[in-house]
């Protein structure tokens, strides 16, 4: 297998574009679906305003990715810290859906938002891991530690 050359900002905005494009996908689709077309958008600050902090969002989340990930290729103990702060995120998004729930988008905040962030964490880790070969990075990692 060939070395490929992995530039964090580049490789994180295209992760986070692309994660940021699933999450607006699936959220215009549910609203699309229950006969409420951009509502989820118009609640959130209308369509313009969300969907440019939501894609500032997502570039952001996608550089702090793989810069976690290109340094647990490193730092193997970077990985429990990671893990920990993705769990943060996703409880933030359940109690993010939680008050949605009863501001405005009713019942199917769960599936709008809480639907979204689950989108937006498979593309995450099916993009990365196709893209890093994470397992053997942490193995190598683990390995240069005990050395």
């Amino acid at each position: 297998m060939t070395a490929r050359r992995h530039g964090t900002l580049r490789e994180g905005a295209l992760l986070g574009a692309l994660v940021g494009t699933g999450i607006w996908a699936w959220i215009a689709l549910v609203d699309a679906i229950v006969g409420e077309p951009f509502r989820t958008f118009a609640v959130l600050g209308g369509v313009a305003r969300f969907t440019t902090l939501h894609y500032l969002l997502c570039l952001a989340y996608g550089v702090v990715a793989v810069s976690v990930v290109h340094a647990a290729a490193r730092e193997a103990s970077l990985i429990v810290g990671a893990a920990l702060a993705f769990f943060l995120l996703e409880f933030g998004f359940v109690m993010l859906s939680a008050i949605l729930s009863h501001m405005g988008l009713g019942a199917l905040a769960w599936y709008r938002i809480l639907g979204g962030n689950i989108v937006g964490a498979i593309l995450t880790v099916l993009i990365l891991w196709r893209r890093h070969p994470l397992g053997q990075e942490f193995r190598d990692a683990a390995a240069e530690d005990e050395e």
